[in-house]
């Protein structure tokens, strides 16, 4: 849909012209660090207004693996403690990470520094189970590919010397959201075939590729391999008459 701040050629026109012929569009993003506000704000913005029961995340996902009344320490975003806490989780981050927790939730996170992963690996110690978000190693920025969650999430797990359970795509925490939200879905639109073309194979339906963002032109093989491909959205939906 977008590369950071900037809209992708066609987005806008390929999600309306879907709407108007009758189709349900759901936005299903892996980054947790936007509040669902923030989400629908940056929708808008790019000509993509979306209804907010047609948006989920990873945070979402995630906050569904703890139990109201339980403590987790956040090393993420506003949109993972937005989540949380409307499940009825205490939250607290590292700096005033004192006490026992009962989960410690791991996402993008800028602030992420050596203070951090040691307050992370103390709670992990001490009996919290791990969370992620999602373990994207990378996310597309108009720079190239920046550390992604899951870059975050693999040294929280080697640190505190323990498996995470991972929430989003294409993992069944999703998967479990999706056909909840959603029910049945025709196709899983996405730049990434471990993730979007996982869940698109989980959710047992088709996945179709664009070349905008972690994928580019000239890749080589892909499990699993996509059902349909183009450079675009837009392209996607005029080729395959979706």
């Amino acid at each position: 849909m977008w590369l950071a701040d900037e809209p992708i050629a066609g987005s806008a026109q390929a999600v309306t012209g879907l709407r108007a012929s009758g189709k349900r569009v759901v936005m299903l993003t892996n980054n947790s660090y936007p509040r669902r506000s923030d989400h629908l704000a940056k929708l808008e913005r790019m000509g993509m207004p979306t209804d907010p029961d047609d948006v989920l995340s990873s945070a979402m996902a995630a906050a569904r693996l703890l139990e109201p009344g339980e403590r987790a320490l956040v090393l993420g975003g506003p949109g993972i403690i937005e989540e949380l806490q409307a499940r009825g989780v205490s939250t607290a981050r590292p700096d005033d990470a004192d006490g026992s927790f009962d989960a410690v939730v791991v996402g993008m996170d800028p602030s992420f520094d050596y203070g951090a992963l040691a307050a992370a690996a103390s709670a992990l110690h001490g009996g919290a189970r791990l969370v992620g978000t999602n373990e994207d190693a990378t996310f597309p920025t108009p720079k190239g590919l920046f550390p992604g969650a899951g870059s975050l999430l693999a040294a929280v797990a080697c640190a505190g010397q323990t498996e995470p359970i991972v929430a989003g795509k294409p993992h069944s925490p999703t998967v479990g959201l999706v056909r909840e939200r959603i029910g049945e879905v025709e196709i899983v639109v996405g730049d990434r075939a471990s993730t979007d073309g996982l869940l698109a194979r989980r959710l047992e339906t088709r996945f179709g590729l664009v070349l905008t963002g972690v994928t580019r032109p000239g890749h080589g093989a892909l499990d699993p391999d996509p059902d349909l491909e183009a450079p675009d959205l837009l392209s996607l939906v005029n080729t395959a008459g979706l």
